[in-house]
Order: C-alpha cells, then structure tokens, then sequence
C-alpha cells in the first residue's frame, strides 16, 4: 500500500471505529436494560424490586429483609400466608359453591359472547351475609382454561384468602376447587373477580357481588331520617359491567326497572367492575350518596344536579326515594343504562350528566376516624410516572413507581399496629384507580386541601393526572398484599406495588414456568 493510499484508508478507518463505538454506547446500554427487565421463568414476589421502609423506627427484621431478599428469610418471627387464616372454627352461617364456567352467553337476543360465569349466569349470584357471619365459599372451577381464583374486592380477609394467584394461593386449574373461609367484618357493599389473568377474565364476565347487612347492634352513622327510610327500602345490587359495545345491568342491557311504591326507598349498591370511572346521576329525583367503597357516610345530604364519579372497581351506594307523584327517578349509569325506581309502567324521562361532580372531600359531617395520622409511624410515597423502557423485554412507554419500572418496583415494608400515612402523586400523563388489598384507607388531602366532611373511606380511589392524594390506614390485617391500578390493562404493564409485613413469606411463585398470573 502506498503511503496515499495509507493516509486515504486511514480517516475512513477511523470514521468506522467512531462509528462503531458509537452504535455501541447506545446499543450495549439498551440491550442490558432490555435484559434487566426480563423476568425469571419463575420467581416469588418477595424478590422483585427493592424494600421500601419508608419514614418511621427502623423495623427489627429489616437488616435480613435486605440481605435475603425481603420475605424469603426463615427462622423465628416469619410466617407464611398460607398460615394467616380465619382464627374462627365451627360451621359457616354462610356456606355456598360458586362454579366458574367458560360458555357463550346471550347478551340480547341474536348477540352472543363468549364469556366466563359463575353458577351459569354473569354476574354471578349476589353473595349476601350479616356482619361478624362467618363465611365459607368453595369455589369450583369447572372449565376455564387458565384455572382462576376469587378474590374479595373491598372486603378485608385473611391473606390467605385474598385469592391473588402466585401471592396468596396457586391459581385452581380447571376441575379444580379451593375453599375459602373468613368473617364477613364489615357491613356494605363488595365484590367478587377473578385474579388469575385478572384482565381477561373480569373483562369476560368472572365476577359478582356482595352484600353484608349491619348487624343488629351496629351503630348507625347516617342520621335518624335516613335510617327510617332504610327500614323498608327495597336493596338493589347493580353491577355495571361493560362487554365490548354493550353495557349491563345485572347481566342485562337497557334499563333495569326495579318497583319501589311511592315515597318507598331503593338503595342501589352500585358495583363499578369496568376499568374506567363510571359518573352515576340521578333523573327525577334528589338523592343521597348513603356509602362509598362499603363504608355508610356520617350523615349524608340530599342532593341534586350533580353526578357521582365511581373508580374501576370502586362501589357508590344511593339512596333515591321514588316520586310521590307516581313517575320514576332514574338512577343513570353512565349515560347508556339506568336502574329505574318507581311504579312498574313508570320510566321517567333521562337526562345528561351533570356539569358538578360530588366532592366527597366535604360532603357529609365530620366523625372520629378511628386511628390519629398525626401520630403516623411510617410514611411512604407513591408516585406514578411514565417513561421509556422495558417490561419483560417488551419496550415502550412504561409505567413507573417512584422512578422506576416493574419489576424493580418498591415492596413497602410494615409491622403489624404502624399508623401509615401515603401520599399518592399521579404524574403519568393518565388517571389511576388505586386499589389496595386488604385494607380501607381514609382520604386526608387531595392537592393540598383537608378532609373536611365524613371520613372518606375507600379501597378504590381515583387519582387524576396530576393530583396528589394523601392517605392513613392502620397496619392491621398481616399479609402480603396487592397495591395496584384496578384499570387492569395497566396492572399488567406494570403498575403493581405490593404491601408486606414484616416477617412474612409466601411459598407461592410467579412466571411462565408456573400456573399463576395474577394480572
């Protein structure tokens, strides 16, 4: 080669070099984050992301939670899900088989669907208890492919029966039972769904209600006026559950008429199963927004001309009182059905949603809250961003807890008896419907303004783009628990953060490799 052609090749040498180490600095760094977001084939939920302890007395088993991978160490002071069970023994006051079916489904006449029932029909039966029953349910799954699970939506069970598949119990496969057994603690209105492939199998119709009356010697928090009317309103359970262009009431389209003599009381329990927030109004008619996520409001208003914003997976109670003049109020639901109170050949008129939305921040009276958030013992943010990333190896706009993607999302550590004060700040370009298992949490704040009417219990809260919510509840129901976005499509894109005690374990795992998906 002469010394021209030497010094000629020599640039376009060096161009190649820069070229290709630059293609490296982008391609090397991708490719390991690619490979860091790829999960296990199989792996427990104690080991993904990193413990959270948040602000608080440092915990006693925190420095073994650390080095073990948190919840994955033995020895004296841990305990399994599998072990946190309902303490009380005897007969069920409530015993009933719920049967889990995949089978086409008439929607109206000529429209089918494939969907999954529980006990032939979609929603399944209405489970109904009296507070302190203690409950026993086998669940059955006849023939859905993927096996499933219930779990409890809203009720506060032992962990071992929450039914989330890979955390709290192995999905039951087809031909398969489990049985689930715990008090019924609290009165109000809940709900049932699957949380095996949750997105799928909610979307296809596995799920139903519940009910649990006050006991007897409940205290009554509503007010004299309200509790009279109560005492012969005709109860409505209305699961809104949407299935591709058709939304339904109970299983069925169209308006759902229900007859309530005039002057009589309903209460319509509205269950939200969708995974957007559903606005309810009432046409015809004032009414009062008696319950929220199962907790009664202390003394609740009438009101008019303003409409009710219900989370996915969040449940409304309304009291409407049907016109004495012999027309119907209808409860609208969302806009395309109503539960439709009054004679039976009354429909009323339907109206638009309303321009005002109830504030359940100060509406209502104020009551004690049970526990004092001042006095908080641990504190934790909960901050939802969005970025580009990886999840599993599949790039794109991801979900993100505190700056960083599942599955390296926080494990929030607690020991039993913590007041837990959150503060849930949604900057995701998107509104979240928060949902954490096992636990109510009272509403402090939103975007810096206090509570100031009834404590706002809720176990599905909806956090805007751009609000920021602060919460408390008290740490007392041990377990593992889910803490998680209930709009499903976006749990499974990994927006899952989970709540765990202190020494406790799960011998349940998680992957491809295994039965359980839970999302």
């Amino acid at each position: 080669m002469s010394p021209t052609t030497a010094r000629a090749v020599r640039p376009a040498l060096v161009r190649r070099v820069v070229a290709c180490a630059a293609a490296a600095a982008v391609v090397v760094p991708v490719a390991l984050f690619w490979n860091a977001s790829r999960l296990p084939a199989q792996y427990s939920i104690t080991q993904m992301g990193s413990v959270e302890p948040g602000s608080g007395p440092r915990l006693p088993g925190q420095l073994a939670h650390e080095a073990h991978g948190h919840g994955t160490a033995g020895g004296a002071g841990t305990i399994s899900v599998a072990n946190l069970v309902e303490d009380r023994s005897g007969p069920a006051d409530v015993s009933v088989t719920l049967t889990a079916r995949s089978e086409r489904v008439e929607l109206t006449p000529g429209v089918e669907i494939d969907a999954y029932t529980v006990n032939g029909t979609t929603p399944g039966p209405t489970l109904r208890a009296t507070q302190g029953d203690l409950v026993e349910v086998t669940f059955v799954n006849e023939s859905v492919p993927d096996g499933a699970t219930l779990h409890w939506h809203g009720m506060d069970v032992p962990n071992s029966a929450d039914g989330v598949a890979g955390v709290t119990q192995d999905a039951v496969p087809a031909g398969g039972t489990f049985t689930y057994r715990f008090v019924a603690e609290d009165a109000g209105t809940y709900w049932y769904h699957s949380h095996q492939v949750s997105h799928q199998q909610v979307r296809k119709g596995l799920l139903g209600a519940v009910v649990v009356e006050p006991a007897p010697a409940a205290p009554e928090v509503v007010g004299p006026e309200v509790a009279e009317l109560l005492r012969d309103a005709v109860d409505v359970p209305a699961v809104v559950h949407q299935f591709g262009a058709h939304r339904t009431v109970q299983g069925a389209t169209g308006d759902t008429a229900v007859e309530v003599a005039p002057g009589q009381a309903a209460r319509v329990r509205v269950v939200n199963s969708d995974n957007g927030a559903l606005p309810v109004w009432v046409s015809g008619a004032p009414f009062r927004l008696l319950a929220i996520d199962g907790t009664d409001v202390h003394a609740p208003t009438e009101v008019r001309d303003q409409a009710v914003l219900v989370p996915a997976g969040g449940r409304a109670d309304l009291l409407v009182v049907a016109p004495d003049d012999g027309t119907a109020a209808r409860v609208e639901l969302g806009g395309s059905a109503a539960v439709v109170v009054g004679p039976a050949d009354a429909r009323g008129e339907p109206t638009r949603r309303p321009a005002v939305t109830l504030d359940p921040l100060d509406y209502g009276d104020p009551a004690s809250l049970g526990l004092d958030p001042s006095a908080a013992t641990r504190t934790f943010e909960y901050t939802i961003g969005r970025r580009p990333g990886f999840v599993d190896g599949h790039p794109g706009m991801q979900w993100t807890i505190n700056g960083r993607t599942f599955p390296d999302v926080p494990m929030f550590l607690v020991r039993e008896g913590d007041v837990v004060r959150m503060t849930i700040d949604n900057r995701s370009g998107e509104a979240h419907p928060m949902h954490l298992h096992g636990h109510h949490v009272v509403v402090l704040s939103r975007d810096g303004l206090a509570a100031t009417g009834s404590p706002w219990w809720v176990d599905s809260l909806e956090v805007g783009q751009g609000e920021r919510y602060e919460v408390a509840f008290v740490a007392d129901n041990p377990g593992i628990w889910m803490d998680h976005c209930h709009n499903l499509p976006h749990a499974t894109e990994g927006l899952v953060a989970h709540l765990m005690y202190e020494g406790t374990t799960t011998p349940y795992l998680l992957g491809k490799a295994t039965v359980n998906q839970p999302e």
